[in-house]
């Protein structure tokens, strides 16, 4: 099985907001998956990622792969948790 951590789509018509979710790649996109690990919200300005870093390290420690906007995402979090500290 090959995890992967990757964008959900959720919200109204016209006003998507997306989940970060680890999920068996076959499954479908806003289908099936294994563990809720943060949220997007492209509407924000500002703060629009909330990512829970030990769950995302738990899973690339287990063998998930996260697709290209999720590392950016999660590079992003890191990086305004760096600059809180």
């Amino acid at each position: 099985m090959a995890v992967v951590i990757r964008l959900r789509q959720e919200g109204a018509k016209g006003r998507p907001v997306y989940r970060i979710v680890a999920a068996d790649q076959r499954f479908k996109r806003d289908g099936r998956f294994l563990d809720i690990l943060g949220t997007y919200d492209p509407a924000k300005e500002k703060g629009n990622a909330t990512v829970n870093l030990e769950k995302v390290a738990e899973w690339i420690s287990k063998g998930a792969k996260p697709t290209d906007t999720v590392k950016s995402l999660i590079k992003k979090v890191q990086a305004a948790a760096t600059a809180a500290k």
